[in-house]
């Protein structure tokens, strides 16, 4: 592609089979949703008739987009293969290119990618994709596979050299699946060959190379023993064949091994359950038992709640063991432990700012829920930030926890035993190793924060043995990580409540200077925007003045993630329409957020439809900054503050992340007992970000 020149839309296309294109599309995607509100992905030709497209679906149900599965791919392999068979290349390319044009009218860029090796050949395939991206209008990412290239920078010679031949514009080309040893090596030789286009490395993870029990099992045709068992999706990282006794099976097994045995072997069944749920023991990733042997009802009763899945076929096991290295992992809707995998390699190999430059979209006034949770990834990412989890027994922490360790978001600090954390994550097939994990109980740094918090608290009657046992308590000590900087932010939540979580911040974090009151909000993130509410969590009924101090610290939050605020403080009645007590409070609460801080937008009293509707706000209040465009709603005390956020929550789907807290000099923050795993995740990013300036 010619220097200076921009994209609005591309073409990833392959040299060879198994290159990895898919997670350079997903990596494509990630980086435009949060600057595209309207991207597309366009597959030209889809492999089969009857099973949907597994990247098609992966893009849909990631990034919300709103065209169905059919809008997003022109034809099948088949119908193509039939058409270029039958002389009618052409009737081809006005089909995909029709598909193409009433995806690209509903769309700001639009992600194409290539055909996955629908001709007899390696060379016509690569052809089809050329002619393809020609005819559709789309610079080409060609995406080599370093792992399978004998010279790799031959193979980029050559690939850059056959797309200026067929008068493709080359937008770049990526080296995938490079043997990480290997990738410094490459990256010398490549560069005294790189033209205006820019080429990058990325590393192969050997853990995106390994199928899943679930995609082997269907590969198998594979029935489960036990239909109702809920045992979690797994990797496989090794496959045995249990031939030997148990004694020697449990020596030479390792972690995510996928083992397949006769179903007549109980005795190897029931030594991979022992290690699995034994700590120091290596975890299985599932069991195929082979042959249509019956296990013995007692054994049966033994697998009823298994840490994995058990499988069961017919066929004997030498063909089982055979079937299975042939099995190949595809990136999938829902796999977000590979789909995090997939993600943070590439932006840990791409230079982003460098790609953002080459796209010609503007970033749109609104912010869109996508454009908002991507951004909370990518700032958070930047930040380089410790967070502590105080709650590591909860599965959805720690799965949390795996996903931004995968992707690099921040470090972590996990709190608890550790050899029941390490046996619960590899139960979970999760890998923690990144994360440092302490015992509050058993830490030698117990005692010290423990005459930290004394001497902060002795005023209030706190002795040196209660503030020892206090410390043990994983809140309190999460808390002091914070205060004392070992960490720069907690979360915690998702077991306790919300007071359990906030009142060790409040003892010895406390408020930053000029803050009267620690408040909280929440980001909604509605279809089409991100609002901010506040106080829904923290002060049941706060007076002018706090109300006042909650609106401007609510308004700093919003400019710190992206939002320019527009405050609404909101009462039952707009402007002088009414008066009472309740309302008078708002209307001398909104007086002091502009005598305070002039350069905020602010309005109040305003009721919600006049802060939300543009058409009621021409009617209630004409001419105001804030009515009908309001982005920060401030409401009067906790009760409708809490009922309104649930309510817009629960009835229109929204996503609400929060409660945030706001005005602590460090960043601790809650999580609803009810959270996710991606509320965990989102949490743990906007504490991050908050670590950042003053905050630290």
């Amino acid at each position: 592609m010619r220097a200076g020149a921009m994209a609005r839309n591309l073409y990833i296309t392959a040299v060879g089979p198994a290159s990895g294109k898919a997670l350079v599309s997903l990596g494509f995607m990630e980086m435009l949703a949060a600057r595209v509100e309207r991207v597309g992905f366009f597959r030209p030709i889809v492999r089969s008739p009857d099973e949907r497209d597994p990247g098609i679906e992966l893009m849909r149900a990631r990034y919300g987009l709103g065209p169905t599965y059919e809008e997003m791919h022109g034809l099948t392999a088949e119908a193509a293969t039939a058409l270029i068979a039958g002389g009618a290349a052409e009737e081809l390319d006005k089909r995909v290119l029709a598909a193409y044009r009433a995806l690209e009218r509903r769309c700001d860029f639009v992600v194409c990618e290539g055909t996955d090796y629908v001709g007899p050949s390696s060379a016509l395939d690569f052809e089809l994709n050329a002619n393809l991206a020609n005819q559709l209008g789309c610079p080409v990412l060609v995406v080599v596979n370093g792992s399978a290239s004998a010279d790799i920078v031959e193979d980029v010679r050559l690939a850059r050299e056959s797309l200026e031949h067929r008068t493709c514009e080359l937008f770049g080309v990526i080296v995938n699946r490079v043997a990480p040893a290997d990738v410094d090596a490459i990256e010398a030789r490549l560069a005294p060959h790189t033209g205006e286009e820019w080429v990058y490395v990325i590393p192969e993870d050997p853990e995106l190379a390994r199928p899943s029990v679930a995609e082997i099992q269907a590969a198998l045709g594979a029935s489960p023993l036990l239909p109702d068992a809920q045992a979690p999706a797994r990797d496989v990282s090794e496959v045995r064949v249990a031939a030997m006794s148990a004694e020697h099976f449990v020596q030479e097994l390792v972690d995510d091994t996928l083992v397949i045995v006769p179903g007549d072997r109980a005795d190897i069944v029931i030594a991979c359950l022992a290690c699995t749920v034994s700590p120091g023991f290596p975890s299985v990733a599932g069991i195929v038992l082979t042959g249509g042997y019956e296990l013995a009802p007692a054994v049966r009763r033994l697998l009823a709640d298994a840490p994995f899945p058990v499988l069961e076929v017919t066929e004997r096991t030498h063909r089982v063991a055979a079937a299975v290295p042939a099995v190949r992992p595809v990136l999938r809707a829902g796999d977000e432990r590979k789909i995090a995998s997939a993600i943070g390699l590439f932006e840990r190999s791409v230079d982003r700012t460098e790609l953002h430059m080459r796209f010609a979209v503007k970033r749109p006034a609104r912010v869109t829920p996508t454009m908002f949770e991507y951004e909370l990834l990518e700032r958070a990412t930047a930040a380089h930030r410790r967070i502590v989890l105080p709650e590591g027994e909860d599965d959805r922490v720690l799965r949390a926890a795996d996903i931004l360790l995968r992707r690099g978001v921040v470090a972590l600090t996990i709190l608890g035993a550790p050899d029941a954390v390490r046996a619960r994550a590899a139960t979970l097939g999760l890998d923690l190793a990144a994360a440092e994990l302490i015992d509050p109980a058993c830490s030698p740094e117990r005692e010290r924060y423990a005459g930290i918090y004394h001497e902060l608290r002795k005023h209030k009657g706190m002795t040196e043995e209660l503030a020892s046992d206090t410390l043990a308590d994983p809140t309190y000590y999460g808390t002091m990580m914070v205060h004392v900087g070992a960490v720069d932010g907690m979360v915690s939540g998702a077991a306790h409540t919300t007071g359990d979580t906030i009142r060790p911040a409040f003892e010895f974090i406390r408020a930053r200077p000029g803050v009267s009151v620690v408040s909280s909000v929440f980001f909604m993130c509605l279809p089409d925007r991100v609002l901010v509410y506040g106080d829904c969590a923290v002060n049941p009924k706060p007076d002018s003045a706090a109300l006042a101090d909650i609106a401007i610290s609510s308004a700093e939050t919003a400019s710190v993630f992206g939002i320019e605020p527009r405050i609404a403080m909101l009462s039952y009645a707009t402007g002088d329409s009414a008066s009472g007590a309740q309302v008078d409070a708002v209307r001398e609460a909104t007086e002091r957020v502009r005598s305070t801080r002039a350069d905020l937008k602010v309005e109040g009293p305003i009721q919600y439809d006049a802060a939300v509707d543009a058409a009621v706000a021409e009617l209630k209040l004409p001419g105001s900054e804030v009515a009908g465009q309001a982005t920060v709603f401030i409401f009067p005390d906790l009760d409708t503050g809490n009922v309104a956020y649930k309510a817009v929550q629960r009835s229109s789907g929204a996503v609400a992340i929060g409660p945030v807290l706001q005005g602590l000099r460090k960043p601790v923050n809650d999580l609803s007992r009810g959270c996710t795993v991606t509320d965990v995740v989102n949490t743990v990013a906007i504490t991050a970000i908050q670590g950042e300036g003053e905050m630290r």
